[in-house]
């Protein structure tokens, strides 16, 4: 926590027209999460929980996609801008017991939690009544104009599409970050002066910045320079261009940590992926969510993890995507293979080639290794499931389950019709359809007898 006495409040009420989605901007994702979610992970070593959403637009969306957080959205019923999106959060900042508030876009995934920091160190030693972020980007596009003196004290930030150089004056290179510490005692006069005299028609925070300069307050600007990680995201190619910058720090970092990375660049590693030193990936790969790897993993290229966990030794081959699934140590699957959610592989287990898993134990060293579908089923350590095996789980109304004991085969192209029980050591015969247990150690074929009928007699 910084020992600067803030809450934050985070602007997420815009649609984002340029975006050309029904969702709101800030649920749009860089590295399987949102942008919405990077600017809170920022904000939370400074301020802690004490953050508050403005919502609008999808408001339904954000607050599902964070419903820990429920209580500290605020609903923006119309969006008039973001000075009446401060307006209409005000009460819970003014109530929270804070001696300033931080004010950030919900669209600026890249801010690190030092950014914030500094910024607040900053703040604290001006001790400044109303405190912004600028920095200096080549191209200033559409972001607002920071206007100086000739002292090089800040009078007024401009928006873009209401600046005139003859009447504001020469801007300074300098454009708004989106980003603002205000003092709450002496900032709460400014907010409710707000006008909408401008060519949007809308209440602007950076309005402020000219009210409080008239009234004679301590305004101070924080230049970061040409930082990109400060700019908020606006379009898709801003989106992808982003997620470019996210992505390489990530493998980055992962590489300087001990883990191997071939074709590194095409590594696609989330923000809560934990990854052990000793693990050997190739890229192409997608490892997303609360995915952990263990040390001595290999990920082949092509592969997508989502929520899965990874043991020691273990490798997952080209092609295969994981969700949601439990990797024991020394299990091999794929290349293809398909791990959906429940699915578990104990120590040593193997899935092989074009095999399905849904709801699914295989036990310690069992195998499938071709062509298979395995869902809401227990299969016991030892056991070798044969090429075309299906277990029948759903009857079209219900789900039941398949239970296999230890060391059995499973002939090929066999179809297990749920509820059903195998025992152990049992072997199937190929090609059979299994409706009735099984007992230990018995052999069971369910298939009709073969006839063979002469084609030559036929045709005479």
């Amino acid at each position: 926590m910084h020992d600067l006495l803030a809450c934050a409040l985070v602007l997420a009420g815009g649609k984002g027209t340029r975006m050309h989605s029904d969702k709101p901007k800030v649920l749009k994702t860089l590295l399987g999460e949102s942008m919405l979610y990077y600017v809170y992970n920022a904000l939370r070593p400074s301020i802690g929980d004490e953050i508050f959403t403005i919502v609008g637009f999808g408001s339904e969306y954000v607050e599902d996609s964070f419903p820990q957080m429920k209580e500290r959205f605020i609903l923006q019923k119309e969006q008039l801008g973001t000075g009446h999106a401060l307006q209409q959060g005000w009460d819970c900042v003014k109530n929270s017991g804070h001696e300033y508030c931080l004010v950030i876009n919900g669209d600026t995934p890249l801010i690190s939690a030092k950014a914030v920091s500094d910024f607040l160190d900053a703040v604290k030693e001006d001790g400044a009544d109303l405190s912004f972020v600028t920095i200096t980007p080549h191209e200033p596009n559409q972001f607002g104009r920071v206007i100086r003196n000739k002292a090089g004290q800040v009078t007024a930030i401009v928006e873009a599409k209401d600046y005139d150089e003859f009447i504001h004056g020469p801007a300074s290179g300098e454009v708004n970050a989106g980003i603002y510490c205000l003092k709450i005692s002496v900032v709460e006069d400014l907010l409710f002066n707000l006008t909408n005299e401008n060519k949007s028609g809308e209440y602007y925070i950076t309005d402020l910045v000219d009210l409080a300069v008239d009234r004679g307050m301590h305004v101070t600007a924080v230049d970061c320079g040409n930082s990109v990680d400060l700019m908020g995201i606006n379009s898709p190619y801003e989106l992808a261009k982003a997620e470019s910058t996210l992505k390489m720090r990530m493998a980055e970092n992962w590489l300087r940590s001990g883990v191997i990375i071939h074709n590194w660049e095409s590594a696609v590693v989330g923000p809560r992926v934990k990854i052990e030193p000793g693990v050997e990936m190739t890229g192409p790969c997608e490892l997303y969510g609360e995915t952990s790897i263990a040390s001595g993993a290999v990920i082949k290229s092509h592969v997508v993890i989502i929520d899965s966990n990874i043991g020691e030794n273990a490798e997952i081959k080209a092609y295969s995507h994981l969700e949601d699934a439990k990797v024991g140590p020394e299990c091999s699957v794929g290349p293809y293979g398909r791990l959906r959610p429940g699915a578990v592989l104990e120590e040593g287990a193997k899935i092989g080639n074009f095999v399905e898993m849904k709801k699914a134990i295989l036990g310690k060293g069992a195998k499938a290794s071709h062509l298979t579908y395995l869902g809401d089923s227990e299969i016991g350590a030892g056991t070798n499931i044969g090429a075309g095996t299906i277990t029948c789980n759903y009857d079209g109304k219900n789900k039941f389950k398949t239970i296999i004991g230890e060391n059995a085969f499973i002939g090929s192209n066999t179809a297990l019709v749920a509820p059903v029980t195998v025992g152990n050591g049992v072997l199937i015969a190929a090609g059979s359809t299994i409706t009735k247990n099984v007992n230990d150690g018995d052999l069971a074929v369910a298939r009709s007898r073969q006839v063979n009928i002469s084609r030559t007699s036929q045709k005479s």
